[in-house]
């Protein structure tokens, strides 16, 4: 696995043979990132680079106060292929609400700083769009399963890494596996800090798949059934551990305050789903092997 890796970020190489995108509009791949995981950022963004469809811009978000510690392998990548943009400290959103506001227009893909991107991921994304259709597409997503009374269950309950599906409303995308957003896709409140900050500050798959299915979007799995491969000491479980108990409480948040989007009404009434449910348990996303031992790859990876 090491070798194939190896092979699959020696990026310059790789990208004399991308090819264009064919979308209507300019194609954007966005991520963050932060301090901890600084020590194998470079991985992740040598394997978006190492793509074999060119996007128009690949957006690295980085809060003001954490620039100064941006290691030199990621500097050296500016003026090839990534931007370094700085931000207000949005914390898992700085992936995407900035470049939401930034490039309204744009088709936005979402990536995570820890995960190795394999070379075809962006161009099964991209070809998979269908004009028209008004949906989010997902390397990897979830079944949200419901109870008798057309809420969601805990997430522990719900089908997880769901095999190639339709477009269907009741698929969750997780956006470190890869997701595709249009134009226009999301709710006028998607941008608004003071809400999901608010509602639910470290889910933020949680608050993307209700600001599009509350405009109308549906979402469909593209490519097969894939795990993430995640870098070895990249610090990914941190999120992971806080929201073992939170995750759910965060989802009955935001039935309250939007209503379910099956039947989108806030629901001020209803009892949240921990009540229906008991104490929440579960994740916001499970941890997805296997990793790679960054030690074992060739420290120069002509970044």
């Amino acid at each position: 696995m090491a070798t194939a890796l190896y092979t699959h970020l020696s990026w310059r190489w790789y990208r004399r043979s991308a090819i264009p995108h064919k979308l209507s509009s300019p194609l954007i791949v966005t991520l963050t990132s932060y301090p901890a995981r600084y020590p194998t950022l470079a991985l992740t963004l040598a394997s978006l680079l190492a793509q074999s469809m060119l996007p128009d811009h690949i957006y690295l978000w980085i809060a003001e106060e954490d620039l100064p510690s941006l290691p030199e392998n990621v500097r050296r990548l500016q003026g090839n292929g990534v931007e370094v943009r700085r931000c207000h400290n949005l914390r898992s959103y700085k992936k995407i609400i900035p470049a939401i506001e930034h490039a309204p227009g744009a088709f936005l893909v979402t990536a995570d700083d820890d995960v190795y991107y394999p070379r075809h991921w962006l161009r099964e994304l991209v070809n998979a769009y269908r004009p028209g259709q008004k949906e989010v597409l997902c390397a990897r997503g979830h079944r949200i399963r419901l109870d008798d009374r057309g809420l969601p269950l805990p997430y522990h309950q719900w089908q997880l890494d769901v095999d190639s599906t339709g477009s269907e409303r009741l698929l969750f995308p997780t956006t470190g596996g890869g997701a595709l957003y249009e134009p226009g896709i999301f709710h006028q409140d998607v941008h608004r800090a003071d809400i999901f900050l608010t509602l639910c500050p470290t889910a933020d798959d949680v608050w993307l798949y209700w600001m599009a299915a509350l405009n109308g979007a549906r979402f469909r799995k593209v490519g097969r059934r894939r795990r993430l491969i995640h870098w070895l000491n990249s610090q990914r479980l941190t999120l992971y551990s806080v929201n073992r108990v939170e995750n759910d409480r965060q989802i009955a948040n935001m039935i309250l305050q939007y209503g379910f989007p099956m039947h989108p009404t806030p629901s001020s009434g209803r009892r949240s789903m921990l009540e229906l449910t008991g104490t929440a348990t579960c994740a916001k996303d499970d941890p997805a092997g296997p990793v790679v031992n960054v030690n074992e790859l060739n420290s120069d990876l002509s970044l």
